[in-house]
């Protein structure tokens, strides 16, 4: 069975993970290259393991996880569906079953918040973790007068975390530098990304909750 780590070491998926990363600096994004990828990966799987789903179920969000952005590459509009479709090729290449690459691809495909929907247990893993990964370290411009609201709204987060405990309850925790973005700019930006990760929970049979400086707000 192919594993997370022949993922990360393959040398056509972080080529294209790069690539995509680079483009995506060229007009403006934030920072969605390995640090990212590698923490949403590891995050999709964690929770699907804390949550005792079978084993090979979180290994597929661990895959899903570290290429779901393999489609910036290609476009950063529409990159869920292409990028969907590039990771089935490339998996089907690496000798993986048909039946796990429909899962990962229907996990890519589905997690942006503009179409995505939580189709099974490793796409609401994937949505949960990428959504929560927000933090002023993705920020790419140096000068804070050129940024746009999401640049703000991203570098004002100073700490974010996704908790899930025993009660079923998933938790995404931010502090926010007040200052630099008001809560209230956090929710015109986040607000369809807060409520997929509801729906993202609610497949998971779970609460969410979203808190910031330690105001629960969902």
């Amino acid at each position: 069975m192919l594993t997370l780590e022949e993922i990360r070491n393959d040398y056509l998926i972080n080529t294209l993970i790069d690539k995509g990363n680079q483009h995506l600096g060229t007009i403006g994004y934030t920072d969605h290259g390995s640090v990212h990828v590698n923490l949403v990966a590891d995050l999709s799987r964690d929770i699907l393991l804390s949550l005792g789903i079978h084993e090979r179920a979180a290994d597929l969000a661990g895959i899903a996880g570290y290429m779901h952005d393999i489609g910036n590459v290609i476009n950063r509009k529409g990159h869920s569906q292409s990028g969907a479709l590039m990771t089935m090729e490339i998996l089907r290449r690496m000798g993986m079953d048909i039946e796990e690459v429909a899962v990962i691809a229907s996990a890519i495909g589905n997690h942006d918040e503009g179409s995505g929907h939580p189709v099974n247990h490793v796409s609401a893993a994937l949505i949960l973790a990428d959504k929560s990964h927000v933090h002023r370290n993705r920020v790419r411009k140096k000068d804070v007068a050129t940024f746009d609201i999401h640049d703000r709204v991203n570098y004002a987060v100073e700490h974010s975390s996704l908790k899930y405990n025993s009660k079923h309850i998933i938790s995404m925790d931010l502090t926010i530098d007040t200052e630099i973005c008001p809560v209230m700019e956090y929710f015109e930006i986040f607000l369809s990304r807060m409520l997929l990760c509801r729906r993202a929970a609610d497949f998971l049979e779970c609460e969410f909750e979203l808190i910031i400086n330690k105001v629960k707000l969902l």
